[in-house]
């Protein structure tokens, strides 16, 4: 039986997200989004089928999941850094946000692409789906920024990401739910080879 891919909001987590972004308050909203689908799709997840390593795979879903809690929490300590450095440069902004060409370009080229994960985000397997959901839902870091990433000019700070390049504190933000997303879309791949 193949796994439904649909989250509890109705949202078809196989097809590629929106990029349309206008302001940082669509970001939140579509990352809310991409969050429903990662929960509802790992609910359907058996003990057995979190530990199943299918072929092709270098880790089982139970790690993925687990790997994409371990990102969360670092690009949350990225953003508070970048919005931290935005406050001392004290500029103000309208809460809108444009992805540029360059920024959209590569968000479209890394959707199927391979990447090797850096040691430091590396699954220890140790963490459980149920573990895994309860460290994503309990992580409000995001929450608690929001006011800072509608109201700071975001422009200047910036991070590099291995893929990407410099990023700002808003690309970052466009960077946490597109890892996720695509971390999901891997996992409904994954059972639908357990379930074969």
């Amino acid at each position: 039986m193949a796994p439904a891919g649909i989250d509890r909001a109705g949202t078809d987590t196989r097809k590629t997200i929106n990029m349309k972004y206008e302001s940082i308050a669509d970001i939140y909203s579509a990352n809310q989004k991409i969050r429903d689908g990662f929960t509802a799709t790992l609910s359907q997840i058996s003990p057995d089928e979190a530990t199943a390593l299918p072929d092709g795979e270098k880790w089982t879903i139970q790690e993925v999941a687990e790997h994409v809690s371990i990102v969360q929490v670092g690009i949350s300590q990225i953003c508070a850094k970048l919005l931290a450095e935005a406050k001392i440069a004290a500029g103000d902004s309208d809460g809108t946000f444009n992805i540029s060409d360059e920024f959209g370009g590569k968000l479209t080229a890394i959707a199927d692409l391979k990447v090797e994960a850096p040691e430091r985000v590396q699954p220890t397997g140790n963490v459980t789906i149920a573990e895994t959901v309860e460290r994503v839902n309990s992580n409000k870091a995001f929450d608690e920024m929001r006011d800072d990433f509608e109201q700071l000019d975001l422009s200047k700070p910036k991070f590099p990401h291995p893929f990407f390049g410099d990023l700002t504190a808003s690309e970052w933000l466009v960077v946490a739910g597109g890892h996720e997303y695509r971390h999901t879309r891997q996992i409904v791949r994954m059972l639908e080879k357990i379930r074969q």
